[in-house]
């Protein structure tokens, strides 16, 4: 808890804070390793994450200390199975039991409050349709789980007494918990999926879709609280497409460098912010 707080007082000695906003997509989320990738190389400070679904499994190893050759090696030999397991259950087609031992791999912190900054991540509370953002302190692994859960496709999990599924349901975006943790600026990434639609071709595709429609009406409302979206051009790789990992890295990288010169001149340091930086 004391690391966190004392990286978020360092940051308030700089006017601009800067959150990373890390949206949905599946296996598209690891165009996210390659938005990380692009910031380290230009020294970009990201001072607060926050993530729904795919984004939280990458906004937590990051928070939790993770570069973005850590978050890779993982991502390069990972498959649909490492993080779930088919069952008949009839709230879902899959459990996410399995998700405990991948993100037992992957993550260097598993607790918020021992992560290396500020670090939200949100599900869906199933009964009332609001979302639920943990933060601050407890289990990031139940977080992710309760992030990761696709309705349709993975069981809900239970915490508190709430049914949680998928974050992106209620959230498409997290930008606003980072306003609401003290960033000055956000930089959302979305990664969008195909613009038409055939014939789906099975129930996944059906809810699939259905999303699609409905995001699309309330992408204004993250929109409006982010300064920067960027959007990797993923859209042509489907939601199962862990074998093209690399790919999605370059592609996240590409997107993020192109965004790199205007957050850039955010962080022009006055003489004032140097003095106070001394401090």
């Amino acid at each position: 808890m004391q690391a966190t707080e004392d990286r978020w007082r360092k940051a308030r000695k700089r006017e601009v804070r800067i959150g990373l906003a890390l949206g949905g997509g599946f296996a598209r989320g690891i165009a996210h390793i390659g938005v990380l990738r692009a910031f380290e190389r230009h020294g970009i400070p990201i001072d607060a994450v926050a993530g729904v679904s795919a984004g939280s499994i990458v906004a937590a190893a990051f928070a939790g200390g993770c570069t973005s050759h850590d978050i890779e090696r993982v991502a390069l030999s990972m498959r649909f199975g490492d993080v779930a397991r088919w069952t008949i259950n009839r709230l879902g087609l899959a459990g996410s039991d399995r998700m405990i031992s991948f993100l037992a791999k992957l993550l260097k912190e598993n607790r918020f409050e021992r992560m290396n900054m500020p670090c939200a991540i949100v599900a869906t509370d199933l009964a009332t349709g609001e979302p639920v953002t943990f933060h601050g302190e407890g289990d990031a692994v139940l977080a992710i789980r309760a992030s990761c859960s696709y309705p349709g496709l993975f069981v809900p999990v239970h915490s508190e007494n709430r049914c949680l599924v998928d974050g992106f349901i209620s959230m498409e975006i997290p930008a606003l918990p980072l306003r609401e943790m003290g960033a000055t600026h956000v930089v959302s990434v979305f990664l969008p999926t195909p613009a038409a639609c055939h014939e789906p071709g099975n129930l996944f595709a059906v809810i699939n879709r259905c999303y699609q429609v409905m995001s699309a009406h309330s992408a204004h409302e993250w929109r409006r609280e982010s300064d920067i979206v960027i959007e990797p051009d993923v859209a042509e790789l489907s939601w199962d497409s862990f074998a093209s990992a690399q790919k999605l890295i370059e592609l996240g990288e590409q997107a993020a460098e192109a965004a790199i010169p205007e957050i850039q001149s955010w962080l022009t340091v006055t003489p004032r912010e140097e003095l106070a930086l001394a401090v």
